[in-house]
């Protein structure tokens, strides 16, 4: 089971007994078929540890499960989707520009600042982004949206690829990320854009980056 993508704004899946998706809420635009749609309270298959990282990133909305025999179409706002399919590796995603993903991947929820340190933890403060975001792993199909589409900017050993953080949507591979900033803590408060802030990623890998600093 894969998402084919009908247009920039809508995916489409085949869900088959014994199978399921999840998926944002709001996220089903239409359906055929003996589909149902009950809220996931244990946030997909993260279990507890994964709805409590959704919950302090004030993300109160469970997911939906998504289960039966039919066709299912997925879009939310009018965003730009993308699909990016797993062979095994993890995807790390901000938690809001997730669409749908395959009931295969296993999800986790990952805090920013294990990586960063302190500047990471002062990004979900100053830059209006949460604290954590979305782990999936495994073999599957992930929809993630953005606003004025997505781009992939491939992480070298090389050369690190610096982000502004309210760009970023989702990155893959060997990688490791940084926030930081040029300029001092007085002149930090308040500002949120990538003049203030860059996020490093380094490593090996592909980051996804949207065409528009706007929050979805």
């Amino acid at each position: 089971m894969a998402f084919q993508e009908i247009n920039t704004r809508m995916v489409r899946a085949t869900v088959a007994p014994g199978q399921r998706l999840f998926s944002q809420r709001g996220a089903m635009l239409a359906y055929q078929g003996e589909v149902s749609f009950t809220p996931n309270l244990r946030g997909g298959q993260g279990g507890v540890m994964s709805m409590i990282g959704r919950r302090v990133a004030n993300e109160d909305t469970p997911l939906m499960t998504v289960e039966g025999s039919g066709t299912v179409f997925f879009g939310h706002g009018g965003h730009h989707v993308q699909v990016i399919n797993l062979a095994g590796d993890t995807l790390y995603v901000e938690a809001d520009r997730l669409l749908v993903f395959e009931g295969t991947l296993e999800q986790g929820t990952v805090f920013l600042g294990a990586q960063g340190g302190v500047m990471g933890m002062v990004r979900g403060q100053v830059s209006g982004q949460g604290l954590f975001t979305t782990s999936l792993r495994g073999h599957g199909a992930v929809a993630v949206m953005a606003h004025g589409g997505v781009f992939e900017v491939p992480i070298t050993p090389q050369r690190a690829v610096h982000v502004d953080p309210q760009a970023y949507v989702a990155h893959h591979g060997d990688v490791r990320n940084k926030l930081s900033t040029a300029l001092g803590w007085r002149d930090m408060v308040g500002r949120g854009s990538g003049e203030a802030f860059q996020l490093e990623l380094s490593g090996s890998g592909t980051v996804y980056v949207q065409a528009s600093e706007e929050k979805l």
